[in-house]
């Protein structure tokens, strides 16, 4: 693990701390039992002072999103407020670092006391930020309006988890995506497959898989299974395939000890790459994804589990890394199908994962209505397409995302049908070393080890990373 695992440690001990101050001073950041905060507009000081941060700076790291915020939306801000007559002092705090070191900064300073009004965060760290008391529920910091706001119908409610935590609002979503099966039209045709194929189960996948083999020079199925290819081996691979056997790594505040549900996500590695249809060769290669995106582009593998990030910026073929001129023709998708009908999470018979960011608000602010009346600003429907300038983007407005993808019906799939049927990976603080050792079982797997030794392995290593007392039998 390296050290990326070294400094997820450091980081854990970290938030670890002030998870147990949290505790000492009887705020545990889970809030069980709070109450909304008594805050509301008529006792808002007429000039209030907010700084927003978030990990975007002009000229570099999401340079489109920096200039936005300082040059559209904090401007249009102040003037809504000029308006209602408040007097808003707002000041963009940039940063241009790696998301690690990002997060690491943004729990200094909360712990310290030190953090800014209102800040961008990836949806993975609300939990663990939250047990450490760095944030709240929303309406614990700015009272009852929270869960007022109309713009909560606008955001589908598995969109909402991405800043929920214990089932309430710690963030309001930035914008998401999500996982499909993309599939080569032309190869399909060749292999005497359909052109509108949708399998309804991983046994459609495999027959598919089969056919395809029959043609020279094809990879059947492209779906990330090494360590190499990191953590798109657990998102994009194996929680999708875990959630369509109806198990989870995280519930109830455990870890899952791997059931049947873990084996038999394995087992489906085992079907694919033990029987032909993959290439694990390309698995263990350090530049393996980006050699796969390159085979599909070629028309040299025929299924391929990817996130609509694929669409959007490896095949499009205006600007992509590995563009198609016939994407969208010769470029099918399809939902992920659970392992037989109905045998998913919740009982669905389609499955995908998505990751995202969110908005939050610092507990320690000193004007939560401006700092919130900021984040619904941002999150508007106006500001929000003000953000996107007309691109076909996912965000996690429903009704921003019927305007602008319109033209655009892979990703009109996405929101439609993907993001209803969605998860989203633990927002805990080991989950980065437990998605380590979910890559290496998987890794093994391709490598010809069975699935139960592979299971097994993972369970002895995921209890010396978390500790036998917080792992729990599951599905």
């Amino acid at each position: 693990m390296g050290a990326r695992s070294a400094h997820s440690r450091q980081l854990r001990a970290l938030i670890a701390v002030g998870a147990a101050l949290a505790f000492a001073a009887g705020c545990s950041g889970s809030s069980s039992g709070s109450k909304p905060a008594n805050v509301n507009s008529s006792d808002q000081p007429k000039n209030p002072t907010l700084v927003i941060t978030a990990n975007d700076i002009a000229g570099g790291k999401n340079s489109d999103e920096a200039n936005w915020i300082s040059k559209t939306l904090i401007p249009d801000f102040v003037k809504a407020e000029a308006a209602k007559g408040i007097t808003a002092n707002v000041t963009f705090r940039p940063n241009g670092v790696d998301d690690s070191a990002y997060k690491s900064k943004l729990a200094l300073d909360l712990q310290s006391g030190t953090g800014d009004d209102v800040f961008a965060l990836d949806g993975i760290w609300v939990g663990e930020f939250a047990d450490a008391g760095y944030l709240k529920p929303l309406a614990d910091v700015a009272g009852a309006q929270v869960d007022s706001w109309d713009g909560w119908s606008q955001i589908t409610q598995s969109v909402q988890a991405l800043g929920q935590y214990q089932g309430k609002r710690f963030g309001v979503p930035n914008g998401t995506d999500g996982r499909v099966i993309f599939y080569n039209k032309k190869l399909f045709a060749q292999a005497g497959l359909p052109a509108d194929w949708q399998p309804a189960s991983w046994q459609d996948v495999y027959d598919a898989a089969a056919k395809l083999k029959a043609l020279p020079g094809v990879t059947p199925v492209q779906w990330d299974g090494g360590v190499p290819m990191g953590e798109a081996t657990t998102i994009q691979g194996f929680l999708p395939l875990l959630a369509g056997a109806g198990g989870t790594l995280w519930d109830n505040g455990k870890w899952i000890k791997p059931g049947k549900a873990f084996t038999d996500a394995l087992g489906f590695y085992q079907k694919i790459y033990g029987g032909g249809f993959g290439d694990p060769v390309l698995q263990e290669d350090a530049k393996g994804r980006d050699k796969s995106f390159a085979e599909f582009a070629a028309n040299k593998i025929g299924i391929y589990a990817e996130s609509d990030y694929m669409w959007r910026s490896v095949v499009n073929p205006a600007g992509g890394t590995a563009p198609m001129a016939g994407r969208n023709t010769d470029v099918g998708y399809a939902l992920i199908p659970a392992e037989t009908a109905g045998s998913g999470v919740k009982g669905q018979s389609f499955v995908s994962y998505s990751g995202g960011s969110d908005w939050s608000i610092n507990p320690k602010t000193k004007y939560p209505q401006a700092a919130w009346d900021f984040l619904a600003f941002l999150n508007s429907k106006t500001e929000t397409e003000s953000r996107i300038g007309g691109a076909a983007k996912i965000t996690a407005r429903s009704d921003v995302n019927t305007d602008v993808l319109a033209a655009d019906p892979m990703l009109k799939f996405v929101n439609d049908k993907v993001l209803p049927v969605t998860s989203f990976r633990p927002s805990q603080a080991a989950y980065n070393d437990v998605s380590s050792l979910v890559q290496k079982a998987v890794a093994d797997v391709v490598g010809g080890k069975s699935p139960a030794d592979a299971a097994a392995a993972y369970e002895k290593a995921l209890e010396g990373l978390v500790g036998a007392s917080s792992v729990a039998a599951g599905s």
